[in-house]
């Protein structure tokens, strides 16, 4: 299959706002995908080779992209790089200087996807000495067999900024319409994906197998499953009635969620991102080999960073000296950790994820020797509104963030990858109206004026509608931030700057600067009120109003752990609000 015909649809996505018109261009792709590489036009598509638990990245600067061009094309680097600083993109660039390379390529054999895919992954597997001149050279002669518009997409790729607009679901919509018979198979290939995070292996055993091999779809180890996510209420009345009068309520410690595979000795670690973070927490390995009595499973966890002399529970912030590459050893001195286990997904070859929590907290129990630094999450199961409470202010005062509060109804399953009300968050900050943070997607900047200028003097941040998998804008915050982050802002979000406003970003607002939308921050504000500006919840609470965050405060958080459909919802913010009215009422 030619590179050119997946270029040629990267290009009409790229051209359109609208996700039906996306998704069409997608099915007519993966319609003439042969069979037997269906796997890696979906990863390509994604703007990757592999899955991202893999943790193998073709490793491509902006810098090492520059050169390949210029050789490509018989240019000056120099010339190549102020081309760059007039179109903010690498790939138009690429596309703009190959479309008038030097030398004819008539006789070039064309690129073909199999080709592609074959060098990029040579590319990622280049380590050690000598890696950069190969990468260079593997580049290169990638470019020079590519039409310019070849180059733009491969271009785009290898330095990560694919930016086709479109996300996984869109994928997923797309391969149930072109092999699950239309969109009602969705659920069943989503779920494929929850609970294995591969897009590529699902879409290649829908093909091969069909829908009854994705239904006979099964967990396995080393694939991390997506993981199951919270709603939130303010009170334990609320939650209990939710909860069908009766929950198992847990400290909801203030840590990392860890998800841990172990296949005999072999344990490894994977983030709430699903990156592979084994390296960075040695001691975490060393702990559950010692303590998880099974030959196989699959178990979630917090890590919580402890203080060395007193045993006491530490911040969020202070774990995060652990996210480092190098110096793990002193961080382990430093940054002393203990695990506390709240679930349990797979077991010795069974699929725990579609039985009740009840059932799958035994099971924890029964394979877990708790030992000072490796816990299961301290719980009580009560349909109590009292004794709920009590034990909310017994985990506050412990160093816990609250409760997390979980059905024991016969249908609570593990919802991989899903966000519902079997799980109800319960923290202190929701008590009264906006002492509680939200966590927001940065997708766009304003120019700064005076003291700020050079910089950015306020960024747009948007709260992430799941029901049409977009972002809706809910403030300008330009409080909270240092001058060292004033200074630090522009470079950090450099790498996704994008020309115009991303097409799942819904804003009225016209940004100075645009981005794709990828970090999230964390930010607090006085209140919640409507807007006639912004786009969060437009229409919901009143016709030709939106929400917005009065007075909005950026804590200084960044949140690296999150993904970007990770930060507050729509829904929430709409939640929020209304418990705030009924304060005042």
């Amino acid at each position: 299959m030619r590179y050119s015909r997946l270029a040629e649809t990267y290009e009409k996505i790229e051209s359109t706002t609208k996700r039906l018109e996306m998704t069409d261009y997608l099915v007519e792709l993966l319609k003439e995908t042969p069979k037997e590489i269906i796997d890696k036009v979906v990863y390509l598509t994604q703007g990757k080779i592999y899955p991202d638990f893999v943790g193998l990245e073709i490793g491509v600067a902006e810098k090492l992209a520059i050169k390949a061009i210029a050789r490509a094309a018989g240019k000056r680097e120099k010339e190549i790089e102020e081309d760059l600083k007039t179109s903010g993109d690498i790939g138009e660039t690429a596309q703009k200087f190959m479309a008038k390379k030097a030398q004819a390529t008539l006789f070039q054999q064309p690129l073909t996807v199999e080709k592609v895919y074959q060098t990029l992954e040579k590319m990622a597997k280049t380590v050690g000495a000598g890696s950069m001149d190969m990468k260079l050279s593997l580049l290169a002669g990638l470019l020079t067999a590519a039409t310019s518009k070849e180059a733009k997409y491969l271009i785009r790729t290898v330095t990560g900024n694919l930016r086709l607009g479109i996300a996984d679901m869109t994928v997923l919509d797309a391969l149930a319409i072109a092999y699950g018979g239309g969109k009602e198979s969705r659920c069943y290939i989503e779920r494929a994906y929850n609970i294995s995070s591969d897009l590529g292996k699902v879409a290649k055993i829908l093909v091969e197998k069909g829908l009854e091999g994705i239904k006979r779809f099964e967990v396995s180890i080393g694939k991390p499953i997506r993981p199951m996510l919270a709603e939130r209420l303010s009170t334990p009345e609320e939650i209990l009635e939710k909860l069908g009068g009766k929950c198992i309520a847990e400290y909801k410690y203030d840590g990392e969620r860890i998800q841990t595979h172990k296949d005999g000795e072999k344990i490894t670690l994977f983030s709430r991102r699903l990156e592979n973070i084994s390296d960075q927490y040695p001691d975490a390995i060393q702990l559950i080999r010692q303590s998880v009595k099974a030959q196989t499973a699959i178990l979630e966890a917090e890590c919580v960073a402890i203080d060395p002399d007193t045993g006491e529970m530490l911040p969020f912030q202070e774990l995060m000296h652990r996210r480092r590459k190098y110096g793990i050893a002193k961080a382990m001195e430093e940054y002393p950790i203990a695990l506390y286990f709240f679930d349990l997904l797979y077991l010795n070859g069974k699929d725990l994820t579609l039985q009740p929590y009840p059932v799958r907290r035994r099971n924890l129990e029964a394979v877990i020797q708790q030992t000072e630094r490796i816990r299961i999450a301290e719980y009580i199961i009560t349909d109590n509104p009292e004794e709920l409470e009590k034990f909310f202010l017994k985990a506050i005062e412990e160093g816990c963030e609250g409760l997390l509060c979980k059905s024991i109804a016969g249908d609570s399953i593990y919802q991989a990858g899903a966000r519902g009300w079997q799980w109800i968050k319960y923290k202190r900050d929701y008590k009264s109206e906006m002492t509680d943070t939200v966590d927001l997607v940065v997708v766009g900047a304003f120019h700064g004026r005076g003291r700020r200028a050079g910089t950015y003097g306020a960024l747009l941040l948007a709260a992430y509608d799941s029901e049409e998998d977009s972002f809706k804008t809910v403030c300008k915050c330009g409080s909270g931030f240092t001058d060292e982050d004033l200074e630090k802002l522009p470079k950090k979000m450099k790498k996704h700057q994008i020309l115009k406003k991303h097409p799942r970003v819904i804003s009225t607002i016209e940004a100075d600067v645009w981005f794709e939308p990828k970090q999230v921050i964390e930010v607090i504000g006085a209140e919640i009120t409507l807007s006639p500006v912004h786009t969060c919840a437009l229409n919901i609470i009143r016709e030709g109003s939106g929400l917005a965050i009065r007075f909005p405060r950026f804590t200084g958080n960044y949140r690296p752990d999150k993904a970007a459909e990770d930060a507050t919802t729509v829904k929430e913010i709409i939640e929020m609000y209304q418990r705030q009215l009924k304060k005042f009422e």
